[in-house]
This record gives structure tokens, sequence and C-alpha cells, in this order.
């Protein structure tokens, strides 16, 4: 991306600068000569020289030092320049003399006309909104800008508007039925860091915000990799009881909700279950099987949160509960329901575990064949569904049509738009702006 380029040549930069410091401090130091063993011991003993050493010594990791402190120092001016700057909005220019940033406060307020300019964030929003964690490219991006904004993307506010025409279609008109028809089922694929993670946790952000029930994987890799598996009698299928208590229960702190309930709570409690199967249990995290229990039945009056809590309670029942609350999201008619998964691409080759075959050989373990993902990964349904692959996890190229997604529903995301790219780069101009020495 433009704005990681720009960065990158910065620090080429500096580090080109420490260089250069670095060899002209090596250069007075005096040129090794041959010197006999005798000489060694004397000049080794030799207090004098011990002292020069202890200086050259010191004078090194101070230079070290400084030069550490002043980046600190840097990236702080930085922070407090961009800060001022903020107050000057002569400088919010963008391509063309537009505006720079939208004057809209939310993702739903967006529209076409806001395409092509910058989007405010804020860290304590988009913790509260994603609590799952967000997508590695939008934190290189703040990382890079230092400030929490994101591009405002015509392909991602068609995106958008794809899946709120279904829940709340326009009135019929002629305009309407020439337009594209809505899909309920969507795969983004395209380039590598052409911003199919951001535009994804950026709907999810937006479906929240409207109400929306919306059940979101931002690293699918996570499904495959990781933790013990074994194959479940009752079901055929292989079970995964660590990575299900994970997508269950929070990781950073066990008092906490989990990231799945911490947003959607309110939701689930109005929710009440309509499949009642019993769910089969399995091997615990660390526990082994149950004695004498094979299934576990949700009491008549349930709630989509007692089910859940149930998955956090008793991890025999984790993977069972995971795929039973997929057969409950797909009868969910209240409110909108969407399922968002990242790195879709992982499940639909190997993951990492393997099956013993013989006493030399094993047999690797498909996606499909874990219970878990058999249970998401099917788009052959009615549901509001959307994945996007992430090549940066090296699964390989997959073919056009893929099993278990409909005939037409992977399409390509796009790069920047020359208008997009001008505009990327007037943005990172103007955070260039709070810079003490220039990027070119």
């Amino acid at each position: 991306m433009v704005g990681s380029l720009l960065v990158q040549r910065l620090n080429a930069r500096r580090s080109l600068a420490s260089l250069l410091f670095s060899r002209t401090f090596a250069s007075k130091k005096p040129k090794s000569s041959p010197v006999t063993k005798n000489a060694t011991k004397s000049k080794k003993g030799d207090p004098k020289s011990k002292n020069k050493h202890e200086e050259f010594g010191l004078a090194a990791d101070d230079t070290s030092s400084s030069a550490t402190d002043n980046l600190v120092i840097d990236d702080s001016s930085r922070l407090q320049q961009l800060a001022l700057d903020d107050k000057d909005k002569s400088l919010d220019v963008g391509l063309d003399g537009r505006p720079l940033f939208t004057s809209a406060t939310s993702i739903s307020q967006l529209n076409h006309k806001h395409a092509s300019s910058y989007i405010n964030f804020s860290m304590k929003e988009l913790d509260a909104v994603l609590p799952e964690g967000l997508p590695d490219g939008m934190l290189k991006e703040f990382e890079d800008s230092k400030r929490n904004a994101l591009l405002v993307r015509q392909s991602f506010l068609d995106l958008r508007d794809n899946y709120r025409r279904i829940v709340d279609p326009p009135l019929q008109s002629a305009a309407a039925v020439k337009g594209p028809k809505a899909q309920k089922q969507i795969v983004l694929d395209g380039p590598v860091s052409c911003g199919k993670s951001i535009a994804l946790a950026m709907l999810v952000h937006w479906a929240r915000s409207e109400g929306w029930l919306v059940f979101y994987v931002p690293k699918g890799r996570e499904w495959t990799h990781g933790g013990f598996f074994y194959r479940n009698q009752q079901t055929g299928l292989w079970d995964t009881p660590v990575q299900a208590a994970s997508i269950l229960q929070a990781k950073a702190n066990s008092y906490c909700y989990s990231d799945f309930m911490k947003y959607n709570e309110s939701r689930l409690l109005q929710l009440p279950c309509q499949v009642f199967d019993p769910i089969p249990l399995g091997e615990g995290v660390g526990v082994g099987q149950m004695k004498d229990v094979d299934t576990m039945a949700m009491p008549e009056g349930s709630t989509l949160y007692d089910l859940v809590q149930a998955g956090l309670n008793y991890t025999h029942a984790s993977v069972g509960v995971l795929v039973q609350l997929r057969k409950e999201l797909s009868l969910v008619k209240d409110i909108p329901v969407l399922i968002a998964i990242d790195q879709y691409n992982n499940w639909f080759t190997f993951s990492e575990y393997e099956e013993p075959v013989t006493v030399r050989s094993t047999r690797p373990i498909h996606a499909k064949e874990l219970a878990t993902v058999n249970a998401f990964r099917s788009m052959i349904n009615d549901d509001m569904m959307i994945g996007a692959f992430s090549h940066s996890t090296a699964v390989g190229k997959l073919r056009q049509e893929l099993p278990d997604v409909p005939t037409g529903a992977r399409i390509n995301f796009p790069r920047y738009t020359l208008e997009e790219a001008g505009t990327v780069c007037h943005y990172y101009l103007r955070c260039a702006s709070a810079q003490s020495s220039p990027l070119f």
C-alpha cells in the first residue's frame, strides 16, 4: 500500500543515517596489526588500555541509546503535531480540492458522495464493536499513519448496500429492477493486501451498529490449527475442543464473557432455542471423556444465551454447542443474522492434523472433516454469509468453483482505483506534514 511504502522509505532513511554514523565511528578505531603473544598479555593487563576499552564501549552504548531515544521522541512529537493539526481544517484537502475527511460520524451515514474520503474512528469504539479483534491490515494502517482513520471505498459501499437491500429492500422501480441483484452469499477474493479483511471488518461494524446479530470469525485458520483432536464416534467427524472453547470463551480474561457474547449478549437473551436435538458430548479440555454420559439436552424455554453458556461451562459440549448454534442461527427470523468469516480459504484445504494409518504413515485430515468447520463452511443455504480469502496464510490457489459455495458467489475485490490512490497520497502527505524530516 502507498502508506506502507512511504513509511518504509522513512525507515530506510533513518537506517542509512544510523549506518553512516556507525561507519564513521568505527573508522576511528586503530588499524589492527600483528602482535606477539607476550604483547597481547601485557596489553591486556595494562590499566590504561582497559580504561580506553571501557570508554569505547560506554560511548557505543550511549550512541545506541541516544539513537533509540531520538526515534521515540520523533514518534511522540509527531503524535503531538498531528493532534494540533487536527484543529487546522485548512489542511484537510484531498484530491481536486475535495474534503479529505468525511463529515459522516458512522458507517451507516456513508453514501456514495463520501467515497474516496476518510472516516475517523476511535479505538475504544472499534474494540467495543469488534471484540474478536481487528484485522492485521487495519492495525498496520493505523500504525503507519498514526491516525485511526480508514478510506471509504466504493467497493465497500457496494458491499454494504448489497446486504442492506436484502434486509430493507427498496420500492420496486425501473431503476431497482435494472440494478444488480442482491446476493446473500459472497466470497471476497482478490490480490494480496487489496483490503478484503478491512472491508469485512467494516461490514461487521456496520451490521452490528444496525442491530444485527453477527457471528464474526476474524481468523478462520485458527479453526484448523493447534490444540488436540480426536474422532467423535457418534458423528464420525473430528472434534477440536480447544478451538471450540476458544471460539466461545474469552481468551484475554477468564472473568469476561466470550467475544461472541460480549457484544451479542442482549440479543442472545431474547432469542429462544428452537432446536432441541441432544448435543453429543466428547472429550473436554484436559479432562477426557465423561463416563456413562453421551449427550446433553437443553431444557425447554432455554435461550441462545443459555446454549452458549452451556458450551462455556462444560467443555465436553463445546464442539456440540458450536454445531448446534449454527443450526439455531439459521432459524432466527426476528432480527437479521450475518455470518462473516475471514481467512475462509483455509477451510478448503488440509488442516495441520494427521490421522495415523500405519506405524510409519499418516493421512492429512481435510478441514471439512472437522466438526466445527463442517458446520459453518457451507453457503448452500438461505442465510446471509460472507467469507474473505487471505492469501497471507499461504493456502495456495484454489479452483474457481468451490464445493459448498453457490455459483457466482466468488467475486474479486479490487485494488485502489486511480481516484482512491490519489486520495491515499493526499492522506499520507497530510500525515507526513507533522514529520520533522520529509518522507522523500
